[in-house]
């Protein structure tokens, strides 16, 4: 394998369908897997989830349901899951709701806390009357490590080093990428090898019209939109947050996600895409924008990790500043400019659940973008010598990474803390 089709393999493990947000999503498939494995009618569920899992599933709207959080994804994954849809699990909740419902009312499902340093851990198991399963997912949403059909293991596998990828060649690839290469792979690439990323932009632009169109959550795109005729900056981002709006308040349309999150990869398609219609730029090179807009996000991400404390919009937004930076003309060293001064902006985003004002925090992210390209197009650029920042843009990455996967930790367990124990 080219180390240009191990790249292109490595966007296509990261770049994938989902409906609902990936978190109680991957619970739910979680659900069906075991449901499917046990061979007889579910009685009682014992869910063992990772506190970042609890986190992004708490508050989050499930497709279809009008309602938020784990227990209606559980019953839906018991009801209507079928787990070789993967992160589209519950594309027929909607007419699984009332089932669902009732499912709920009348059998125990118990969630825990796991005893796990994993960020990504999801454990179900399922009893009958007669037999149980047990099924683990870890490190990566459609990721099984572990199926067993009462004592029969069926699948175990052990835990690997953390990264964007299951396979221990991309891992590989993710690990030694670096600015340059992403720009020299999005530029100069042969377009017939890249426009299979046209096609999130088919799938993620139907969500931005959704919540255009339509209430979702606090309706910030839809407000935004109001006052952007004209304004391209505000346009992008209205549209942008309005497939955030949309999304997390449980719209039933599948997104491409982008390292395992429904709103990283509207985040890097979107505001690309948008830009480059609103500019008449040609389908080639939105499709090398989007190119450079995905494949940034998920090198950035591979640093901090997944389900870090640290906003994935702030990876995200980042890719979408590469990729708005080259359809405005810009090069190598001007998109890293516009990473840096975002890395010396927004670095810190913490994450405190999935829920319907994340598309807040896709504006916050897209307003930077937009100051710092705007910065970066006039060789204007945060100094080495402030804060996180250095001179070469992938040490500033490695920085911003260490600030994510490890020095937000304590912040992680007291966002959860403070979300357990509000009053109601």
């Amino acid at each position: 394998m080219t180390r240009q089709e191990s790249i292109k393999k490595l966007m296509q493990e990261n770049i994938v369908l989902a409906v609902g947000c990936t978190e109680p999503v991957a619970v739910a498939l979680a659900v069906a897997k075991a449901k499917e494995i046990i061979g007889e009618d579910v009685d009682r569920i014992e869910m063992y989830l990772s506190k970042n899992i609890i986190k992004n599933a708490m508050g989050v709207g499930i497709p279809g349901t009008g309602m938020i959080g784990l227990p209606i994804a559980i019953s839906l994954g018991v009801v209507c899951g079928d787990s070789s849809k993967e992160l589209q699990v519950l594309d027929n909740a909607k007419d699984n709701v009332d089932k669902a419902k009732e499912w709920l009312s009348s059998h125990e499902i118990k969630i825990e806390v796991a005893k796990t340093s994993e960020k990504l851990y999801i454990e179900c198991r399922c009893y009958g009357k007669k037999n149980y399963s047990k099924v683990i997912i870890a490190q990566n949403h459609l990721n099984f490590i572990h199926i067993q059909e009462g004592e029969n293991v069926i699948l175990h596998k052990e835990l690997e080093k953390e990264t964007t990828s299951q396979n221990n060649t991309n891992t590989f690839v993710v690990d030694t990428l670096c600015a340059q290469e992403i720009f020299d792979y999005a530029t100069k690439t042969d377009i017939n090898f890249l426009e299979w990323i046209y096609q999130t932009v088919e799938i993620n632009d139907k969500i931005g019209q959704e919540g255009l169109t339509n209430d979702y959550g606090l309706g910030i795109g839809k407000q935004l939109n109001k006052i952007a005729q004209g304004d391209i900056r505000k346009q992008v981002i209205a549209k942008s947050c309005a497939a955030s709006d949309a999304r997390m308040d449980g719209a039933t349309l599948a997104v491409y996600s982008n390292s395992g999150s429904g709103n990283q990869g509207l985040t890097c398609t979107l505001p690309v895409y948008e830009y480059g219609r609103l500019t008449n730029k040609t389908k080639e090179e939105i499709i090398r924008a989007l190119t450079l807009s995905h494949l940034m996000s998920i090198y950035i991400k591979n640093k901090i990790g997944r389900l870090s404390a640290l906003c994935g919009i702030v990876n995200a937004s980042m890719g979408a500043a590469a990729g708005i930076t080259l359809l405005k003309g810009g090069g190598i060293y001007q998109m890293c400019y516009a990473i840096r001064n975002m890395i010396n902006t927004i670095t810190g985003m913490a994450c405190d659940g999935a829920k319907p004002s994340c598309a807040l925090k896709v504006s916050a992210g897209l307003n930077s973008a937009f100051d710092s390209v705007l910065l970066a197009m006039n060789d204007k650029v945060v100094d080495s010598t402030d804060g996180i920042a250095e001179g070469c843009i992938d040490r500033s990455i490695e920085n911003l990474g260490k600030i994510g996967r490890y020095a937000m930790d304590e912040v992680d367990n007291m966002i959860l803390d403070i979300m357990v124990h509000k009053e109601k």
